[in-house]
């Protein structure tokens, strides 16, 4: 029995190692796609002591963002690099749903934008749910929600509620220009959200 076992665990390695080149591939793709332009991404296999229901292997997503760096645990890093593993690996867990949560850290501009429709892509056949304070992603939501916590007497109450269109492009004007609301504000906003309609289609 453990010679049989040590055969089947050896051979669920060989096929992980032989997904993982192809994976890894995939993973670099998305990240490039992401704004990641000199991104290594590898796989490192790790022989476990003893046998588990999944076999002998730990598999640690491996990472390096910039030339030079060493390569690091993915969950050492930014929520963006999981953006592009779950975007990969979602068809194949036949996940449903994706949360996203402070996937807009430290990032604006193209960045944000490459971010934005990069979850496009992913809405385009499984629910997105993302909490974010960008204007770029909030703009290609297609349904949109406010969430706010106000104090009331001594306690904190929390509230989500769905914005209608007009609603929707004004709180992408309150992201945008901060306390002053502007006209010019209100149509770039606006603009925005039709531009993200646009790259949907």
């Amino acid at each position: 029995c453990r010679k049989k076992l040590d055969e089947q665990a050896e051979a669920l390695t060989r096929i992980r190692k032989k997904a993982a080149v192809r994976f890894s591939e995939q993973v670099c793709q998305a990240l490039q796609e992401l704004n990641f332009l000199d991104v290594r991404f590898e796989l490192e296999f790790r022989r476990l002591e003893d046998y588990t229901a999944s076999g002998l292997d730990e598999v640690c997503f491996m990472i390096s963002t910039n030339p030079g760096q060493p390569l690091r645990p993915v969950q050492d890093t930014a929520s963006r690099i999981m953006l592009a593993v779950k975007s990969i690996m979602a068809d194949q867990e036949k996940v449903e749903t994706l949360i996203f949560d402070e996937i807009d850290s430290g990032i604006s501009g193209r960045t944000a934008q490459k971010v934005s429709e990069k979850l496009a892509v992913i809405a385009g056949t499984h629910q997105v749910i993302c909490i974010t304070h960008l204007a770029q992603i909030a703009a290609m939501a297609d349904v949109h929600f406010m969430i706010e916590k106000k104090v009331l007497g001594e306690e904190t109450q929390t509230s989500i509620r769905q914005l209608d269109e007009r609603e929707s492009i004004e709180e992408l004007a309150r992201i945008l220009g901060g306390a002053k609301i502007t006209q010019t504000v209100l149509d770039g906003a606006k603009e925005m959200k039709e531009l993200a309609k646009t790259s949907k289609k």
